[in-house]
Formats: structure tokens, C-alpha cells, sequence
């Protein structure tokens, strides 16, 4: 006496192979749909035309000399004034943009304290690489630079840190 179909092997191997694919499918689709690629920009062009008009504020950040050393402890962010023609207590514009996820990118307005240090107190350490970015307030120079978290000992930027 023969089994009925639903109690043999071989028809539940054969459903089973499509349905296993039919369930990666699904689950690369729901992967995809949730985090979106963001390595290429939509204005591109109009992106890299900005970039040559910037190249101006490194190149005044070297004439004045500005080097400014970068740490992080724990949640605390410091950007500490080594050296240039700063203005005294001028607040800093710093930008933290992430090399892959646009949604982590970040942009803060920090004063300096009463030792012309300036903090930035975070919700969380940064971990991985990052670009850097500081400006003046009246966006007169910028220093920019990549940098791996968690730091070993501070890093210092500078206008050639392009």
C-alpha cells in the first residue's frame, strides 16, 4: 500500500526548495528597502563645482596659521586652539559626516569655555571612521580631516588635512 504525497519525502523537498527562496527574497527586500544607498549624491555636479569655491577657506586657514587638536573621551568631544590668528571666544561650526550613513551625519555650533576650549557632550561615543569638519562662525577658513574612533591620543587639524 502506497503512502498519500503528503507523507513522502521527495514532494516536500521539491516545495521546499522554491519556498526557501520565495523567504530570501522577502528578507533581502525588507533588508533593502531599509536602509537606502546614500554614497552617491543626486547634484553631484553642482556638489563638486562648491568644492573648488571651498578650497579658498583651507588655504586661509593656513595663512592664519590655525591648527586645532581634536579629542574624544568618552561622550566628550574637545576642540582645543593650538595655534593661529583666531579670533578670541569666536564660536566654531563642527560637521560630522559618516562615509556611509547620510543619517548619522551631524552639524553642532560650539562656544568655548572660560579655558577656550570648546565641548561637545555626545548621546553616544563615535566609533569607525568619520570626516571632520570645523569652520569658523562667519565661515571665513576650515580645517577637515578623517578620523578613526576611538582615539588613541589627539589629532590635530590642520589646513593641509584635506
Amino acid at each position: 500500500m502506497t503512502q498519500p504525497w503528503y507523507r513522502q519525502f521527495w514532494p516536500w523537498f521539491i516545495i521546499a526548495l522554491p519556498a526557501t527562496v520565495v523567504v530570501a527574497g522577502i528578507a533581502t527586500a525588507i533588508i533593502a528597502s531599509k536602509d537606502g544607498v546614500n554614497l552617491v549624491a543626486e547634484d553631484y555636479y553642482k556638489q563638486g563645482k562648491e568644492i573648488n569655491q571651498d578650497l579658498s577657506k583651507f588655504d586661509r586657514a593656513q595663512a592664519l596659521n590655525v591648527h586645532i587638536a581634536l579629542n574624544l573621551q568618552d561622550k566628550e568631544l574637545t576642540l582645543t586652539p593650538v595655534s593661529g590668528d583666531l579670533v578670541p571666544n569666536q564660536a566654531l561650526r563642527l560637521a560630522l559626516f559618516h562615509p556611509t550613513l547620510a543619517g548619522r551625519d551631524s552639524d553642532y555650533l560650539l562656544t568655548s569655555d572660560a579655558k577656550g576650549i570648546y565641548r561637545l557632550h555626545l548621546d553616544k561615543p563615535l566609533t569607525g571612521k568619520w570626516h571632520i569638519r570645523v569652520d569658523a562662525f562667519d565661515h571665513e577658513w576650515r580645517l577637515q580631516e578623517t578620523v578613526h574612533f576611538p582615539l588613541a591620543a589627539p589629532v590635530e587639524l590642520d589646513p593641509k588635512g584635506r
